[in-house]
């Protein structure tokens, strides 16, 4: 089979970017041909994804999407993050199998973060002239310099929603985000849940030591949750030691909060580690914390800490209740609960054998539910179905 790839970026950049680059490695050892069609590349770790692209890398540079899948000869097109409504539609021109991963809320909000910024409340409603007033969501924050915030047109959202519900199918990693495509009229029968799950080196154990280290690993912005985690801290009773693993725009001021909340002893701001040094924290921890307040569409760390047999407390925030249950791998509490998440921290640092317990039924929860080549299959499934029906109706 000849797969095609779409995505804004060529490069390492982000999970998304991780996601595709592991998927069309998989597909390619399963013997298909990959060929990936990018707007530009990230400037990072290009080259590695040159090797695995070769000669069917294609950079768009003004040429029309439906030439490139006709040259590249594609069968199936399958598309990642892409929001130019014009290049979508010139590839759904080409009359070849379409299917969409859908990552996060670009599709139907025009924030992308579907909570409101300054409330924090999570907006339940589907795309509409809401969006524009009261919510402003079309004033959307610049991160690219000159002025602080950039227009973005509410019409051309629309139009790229409306292409995607002409998508054969739109896989989605969690049945939150199945409800988030439903309430703006996506056709259920051209949704699939299959959550994106990362390639993975081997798990460890960890020794859950009197050290009762908590770790949070990712982005420190606003959505993450970072400051109201340090909230609850403030109020956890038992010993500990918090590393906070990350970067991001929000990270000073968490720092500035940890010290007035008095954290400053306990709680150490490391920056990004590599993958062998976040190991080694994983193999002293008790738990890991994944305070996210926005509707995370799924939130592939707490994925890792069940891999590794680690408790996870969370809020309950978009498609976290999918990984995480309740008493059983973890604790998921409810959003914004402050004072439930400090006591959720205390129960696992005063019960070893709790943590040890949640941690062990996470990754048992882990192996059988998200194993990477069964991952594969389903993807590599859903493509044959499409080619199948695509062929017959021809």
């Amino acid at each position: 089979m000849r797969i095609l790839f779409v995505h804004d970026i060529a490069g390492n950049f982000g999970g998304a970017e991780s996601n595709l680059y592991d998927t069309a490695d998989g597909l390619r050892r399963r013997g298909h041909t990959i060929g990936l069609l990018a707007h530009r590349g990230s400037g990072k770790g290009e080259a590695a994804w040159q090797a695995l692209f070769g000669e069917n890398l294609f950079f768009q540079n003004g040429e029309d999407p439906c030439a490139v899948a006709r040259r590249f000869g594609a069968e199936v097109i399958y598309m990642h993050k892409w929001d130019e409504p014009d290049g979508i539609e010139a590839l759904l021109r080409s009359g070849v199998p379409m299917v969409r991963m859908v990552h996060d809320h670009d599709i139907h909000c025009l924030r992308s973060y579907r909570y409101n910024p300054l409330t924090r409340r999570i907006c339940t409603r589907p795309a509409g002239h809401h969006c524009v007033f009261p919510c402003l969501a079309p004033l959307k924050r610049s991160r690219a310099g000159g002025l602080p915030v950039h227009w973005v047109g509410f019409m051309e959202k629309r139009r790229e929603m409306a292409l995607s519900r002409r998508f054969h199918r739109n896989i989605v990693a969690t049945k939150f985000m199945r409800e988030e495509l439903l309430i703006n009229r996506f056709p259920p029968a051209a949704i699939e849940i299959i959550p994106p799950v990362p390639r993975h080196a081997e798990p460890l154990e960890s020794n859950f030591s009197a050290r009762n280290l908590l770790v949070f690993a990712g982005q420190i912005i606003r959505g993450k949750g970072v400051d109201v985690m340090l909230r609850a801290l403030a109020k956890v009773r038992a010993p500990f030691e918090m590393v906070i693993l990350g970067a991001g725009n929000h990270r000073a001021a968490c720092e500035r909060l940890g010290r007035r909340l008095g954290l400053g002893s306990r709680v150490a701001f490391k920056g990004f580690v590599p993958q062998e040094e976040l190991r080694q924290f994983y193999q002293e921890a008790t738990a890991v914390l994944f305070p996210s307040v926005w509707p995370e569409p799924m939130g592939l760390s707490g994925l890792e800490a069940m891999r590794n047999g680690l408790p996870v407390v969370g809020f309950d925030a978009g498609g976290v209740g999918d990984w995480l249950r309740d008493g059983e791998n973890g604790f998921l509490v409810p959003w914004m609960d402050i004072d439930r998440y400090a006591s959720s921290i205390d129960a696992l640092l005063a019960d070893k054998e709790l943590a040890r317990a949640m941690g062990r039924r996470g990754r048992e929860r882990f192996l059988a539910d998200y194993d990477f080549d069964r991952y594969i299959g389903r993807i590599e499934a859903v493509f044959h179905r499409m080619l199948g029906g695509h062929k017959a109706a021809a």
